[in-house]
């Protein structure tokens, strides 16, 4: 069927559903959006939550909203154990593969129906809405988007959408710069307002109906999983939003914020004036290790560094560093939701990057090391913090290095030899004020604030800094109590912000099968996994001595 007959079959009352009851719904799946594995599965782990949830004290009303695929397998078993504790759980489902392009609505009502099947047997533990089926003419046409009115939404939800659009556009090109003069850029951006339009309008409708106490989201930063998120507080509804770092067995969480925002100051005020035990350096200084020796660390697989180790005087025989003062410029990498939304004087990483060369090539009394982020190597459709600076400077001047992200250099031998760092949000700052060296901190980052960074707030800030700064920089090193509260606030952040949790999004199968739902719910699960789950609700944050 091509796809012109699969768009106007999409627009006829009914074809959909009929050709899903006759011909597709037996058929193996060769759809990107699959959710037969989960089907099969989920029969058997609601009558292990069955028993649980009898039992269980009635607990929270729980709007869990999830889209794409993986993110809703994950959701079905977050949801069973949340219900299973007794909570009344409702799983709002926007079944898309593709978010950043236009499916045909025959095809897209038929994903509404998979994932309809595919979640049945969660009732009545937990109840399963589709967005995109939800009975309003304003909203939708048999399951398939409308243009919705504007005017229809709150003047600061439309703000939301138009911010919430762009990030959308420039975390699928992995770039910063959207032309809205280029046909390409504009649809994506089009696009991208008109489901977040009919997400917000939708999420609007059904919370105000629904009155849940808590709204559950992953990410809760991009895509419709941010607007979601943004009109719950609009409605001054308690948000949790999650995500995933590098460690299995482990989970980011937040409460009325992104967590892509790594907003810690709740952290800071309760864990920071805590003193440090040796036994903590040692596991800080561990990490420590492992990243400089290009070794794995815990319970991942990644490598934050691909060669290890070559020593300070090595790299500086290396990269024919002499004696003037090395300022490291730390990159992140593009496209990353965890650089989104983090500008503060800068419109972006780019134009901080741009400006700060620029001004260096005329700073011949120093020399300056660019750190292109490893990660770029795991995305390399994403465009590179190299060709930024080949764009700003096409001639490099002698005394500006820049170090490729498959180039064999460690980024902890460079934290060794520079005098100054500038960071923009990656953690390479955190850890070079640990080695006690000024860093200038130059994007909304978690650690920015804290007493140990340089913060400038203003361009005209940023370029006064840099003249103090460079004009004396041993009057600028870090004091002993700064060091230390950047390893106090290291050890925080590294291992008392992420909170256990069973099952990491990637490799979620895998996980559950190390951790099924019969384990989670019993006393030793709930005794190593209960907190993270009464966080997941909204319930406040404690820690375990």
């Amino acid at each position: 069927m091509n796809k012109n007959l699969r768009e106007l079959l999409g627009d006829l009352p009914f074809t959909a559903e009929i050709d899903w009851m006759l011909r597709s719904k037996n058929r193996p799946r060769k759809d990107h959006f699959n959710l037969d594995r989960l089907q099969k599965s989920l029969p058997a782990a609601v009558e292990v939550v069955k028993p649980f949830a009898e039992s269980a004290t009635p607990g929270k009303k729980v709007l869990f909203f999830a889209t794409l695929h993986y993110w809703i397998e994950q959701s079905a078993y977050l949801g069973l154990v949340l219900a299973g504790m007794g909570h009344d759980v409702t799983l709002l489902t926007l079944p898309y593969s593709e978010w950043h392009k236009q499916k045909d609505k025959f095809t897209q009502r038929q994903r509404v129906l998979h994932t309809y099947d595919a979640l049945a047997c969660l009732s009545p533990l937990v109840k399963h809405v589709s967005m995109l089926d939800m009975q309003s003419s304003s909203l939708a046409t048999h399951g398939t988007l409308r243009a919705v009115r504007h005017d229809d939404l709150p003047e600061k939800i439309l703000a939301d959408i138009k911010e919430v659009s762009l990030w959308d556009v420039q975390y699928t090109l992995m770039r910063e710069e959207v032309d809205m003069n280029d046909a390409g850029d504009k649809a994506l951006y089009d696009l991208r307002i008109e489901r977040n339009t009919f997400a917000a309008k939708a999420a609007l409708q059904f919370m105000q109906t629904e009155k849940p106490d808590v709204v559950l989201i992953p990410n809760g930063l991009i895509l419709e999983m941010g607007i979601v998120f943004r009109v719950a507080r609009h409605l001054g509804i308690d948000a949790v939003t999650y995500e995933f770092n590098d460690q299995r067995e482990q989970i980011w969480l937040a409460q009325n914020s992104s967590i892509m925002q790594q907003e810690t100051d709740y952290l800071v005020d309760a864990r920071c004036s805590q003193p440090m035990t040796d036994e903590m350096f040692e596991r800080v200084a561990d990490l420590e290790n492992a990243r400089r020796g290009a070794r794995v660390w815990g319970k991942s697989k990644r490598l934050w560094q691909y060669v290890s180790s070559q020593g300070a005087a090595e790299t500086r025989k290396m990269l024919n560093l002499d004696d003037r003062p090395v300022v490291m410029l730390a990159a992140n990498v593009l496209g990353d939701s965890l650089t989104l939304g983090r500008d503060i004087f800068a419109a972006s990483m780019t134009e901080w990057i741009t400006k700060t060369v620029q001004y260096f090539a005329k700073r011949t009394d120093v020399q300056m090391v660019i750190r292109v982020h490893p990660g770029e190597k795991l995305v390399p459709q994403a465009k590179s913090m190299g060709t930024v600076v080949k764009e700003a400077l096409p001639e490099l001047p002698s005394h500006i290095h820049v170090i490729g992200a498959l180039d064999k250099v460690n980024t902890y031998d460079l934290i060794e030899i520079a005098d100054v760092g500038l960071a923009y949000t990656t953690t390479v700052g955190l850890e070079t004020t640990m080695n006690g060296r000024p860093v200038i901190s130059c994007g909304r980052t978690h650690y920015r604030g804290r007493g140990i960074t340089i913060d400038p707030n203003t361009w005209e800030e940023y370029y006064a800094t840099l003249e103090k700064v460079l004009s004396d920089i041993p009057a600028h090193q870090m004091t002993e109590k700064q060091i230390e509260f950047a390893w106090n606030y290291a050890y925080r952040f590294f291992f008392e912000y992420p909170r256990p949790f069973p099952w990491r999004l990637m490799n979620f199968w895998d996980d559950l099968a190390e951790h099924p739902l019969e384990s989670v719910l019993s006393e030793e699960g709930m005794a190593q996994f209960k907190d993270t789950f009464d966080f997941l609700v909204g319930e406040p944050f404690t820690w375990k001595n």
